[in-house]
């Protein structure tokens, strides 16, 4: 788990899984762990095996489901990526179904599925705690590109930017509703602290952010042609 970079954590990995004294738990996160190192490379498909394989041992299922769904969404399959995600919002014990819900949400309003995020991220916000602010400005931006009503953007950018889940992904939420919002300077501000704390961090969570990356990217654009 401290491992510098993906190649150190695939053989540190590989050398526990070849034990073969390992208990349930340690094997599935030793799979984890080598799972990891696979999607950071950019080996999707075998990421996607590992955390099947891990899944198979029945034990941290949601946390699992939600790995093998970032595989998918990265190779494309978003079908298969909501699968997988509704199930880990199903096994999740309740202190982490908002965030399956909010990650099942993202993926569909990347997809342009919008009315389905909105039901997602509705549950996202209905079970959410801590990052509850994080959750209601997504779903009032899905709502946005419905074309249904989605609130006081303002109230909601007011409070998303005074909470921690305010930074980081934050960012790009807060960039698309100062964006709808009008407030264009903000937009630009906030989208490209999160295009640069992005591609700045770990190469995973670029992948994983390949789509929220594009679209911010597609917004800084449209910015640049309002003046």
């Amino acid at each position: 788990m401290e491992a510098r970079g993906p190649r150190t954590r695939a053989s540190w990995a590989l050398k526990g899984l070849s034990r073969g004294d390992l208990d349930t738990t340690t094997h599935a996160m030793l799979l984890r762990q080598l799972y990891l190192a696979h999607f950071a490379q950019g080996q999707f498909q075998r990421a996607h095996e590992l955390a099947q394989e891990a899944i198979d041992l029945g034990v941290l299922e949601d946390v699992l489901h939600q790995d093998a769904a970032r595989a998918l969404q990265a190779l494309g399959d978003v079908d298969a990526a909501v699968g997988h995600l509704r199930l880990a919002a199903r096994l999740a014990p309740p202190a982490r179904r908002a965030f399956h819900f909010w990650t099942l949400g993202s993926i569909l309003f990347l997809a342009g599925r919008h009315d389905e995020a909105i039901t997602a991220l509705e549950r996202a916000a209905r079970w959410g705690t801590t990052d509850k602010p994080l959750y209601q400005g997504h779903l009032a931006l899905a709502k946005c590109r419905a074309g249904q009503p989605a609130g006081d953007l303002d109230a909601l950018i007011a409070r998303l930017e005074a909470c921690p889940a305010g930074q980081g992904y934050g960012r790009f939420v807060l960039g698309q509703l100062a964006f709808a919002s009008r407030r264009y300077a903000e937009a630009r501000s906030y989208l490209q602290s999160f295009v640069e704390r992005t591609t700045r961090g770990r190469r995973a969570m670029e992948i994983a952010l390949a789509g929220e990356l594009e679209m911010a990217r597609r917004t800084l654009l449209a910015l640049d042609e309002t003046g």
